[in-house]
């Protein structure tokens, strides 16, 4: 396909790759362990694997399971996260020895991830992309995809060239778009920055009263064989929200990496 109308802020396709992480939180601890991971977290990855942030969210419950976490982590591509795998794995615990105390304080705060790796669209911007440009939003819609086999790399083309202009005059811009690895070409994922609340509203309600919109999601029917649209918000040092990565400024006093 060509660059499409989202074509990448550079002349260059992006070739990173993403860890896309579903992470059910403990109790009330959603606040405790965005931090955690954030803070305390990616300035470690930064460092040891160049392993970016590219968000870290709080589910709406309302259109999802709670309390649960999304995170995204950006990668150099496979050869930048197979290096991050053995930094990873290769010890006797599977485990960076560095990282006990990290894990150990973590286990306080969640029970479960359920992880992917995900090949983005060429025309998706990098997070820093995102950074420099101010992409923010004060909702985003996060849209799993599940696509007849062999078929996801045709469904992101349908997306770029169908999608982004019906959701534009609605104020949706499409900041993530992703084919899962490691499957049958089966699963997608998309993320709209949304920059307020009642521009969710009036997309959703569109799809029943805008015609190209509609036009749109009548024509995923023939794409998609599941879908299911739900809704995040910004944890506080998320880098859509700040502009920035994640520091070791951002940390609450008392904590540090030995």
């Amino acid at each position: 396909m060509d660059d499409g109308p989202n074509e990448s802020p550079n002349d260059s396709p992006n070739e990173k790759v993403y860890i896309h992480e579903f992470i059910d939180i403990i109790g009330h601890n959603r606040a405790n362990y965005m931090h955690h991971m954030t803070a305390n977290w990616s300035p470690i990855a930064q460092d040891e694997r160049h392993q970016l942030c590219y968000g870290v969210w709080g589910v709406v419950g309302t259109t999802r399971g709670w309390p649960e976490v999304v995170n995204i982590w950006e990668e150099d591509g496979f050869p930048g996260l197979s290096s991050s795998f053995e930094h990873e794995f290769n010890h006797p615990s599977l485990q960076d020895p560095k990282l006990a105390k990290w894990w150990a304080e973590a286990a306080n705060y969640r029970r479960h991830g359920d992880d992917r790796v995900l090949i983005p669209a060429p025309w998706m911007p990098t997070i820093e992309q995102l950074c420099a440009a101010g992409t923010s939003g004060e909702t985003y819609a996060h849209e799993q995809v599940h696509v007849a086999p062999g078929t996801s790399r045709d469904f992101l083309e349908a997306v770029a060239q169908e999608a982004i202009a019906a959701y534009e005059p609605f104020g949706w811009q499409l900041v993530g778009a992703w084919e899962t690895a490691m499957v049958n070409e089966s699963e997608c994922f998309l993320l709209w920055a949304i920059p307020t609340w009642a521009q969710w509203g009036e997309g959703e309600a569109g799809e029943h009263s805008d015609a190209k919109l509609g036009a749109w999601r009548r024509h995923t029917y023939d794409l998609a064989t599941d879908w299911h649209r739900f809704l995040l918000v910004d944890a506080p040092l998320s880098p859509m929200r700040t502009g920035r990565q994640p520091s070791r400024d951002d940390r609450h006093e008392g904590w540090d990496d030995a």
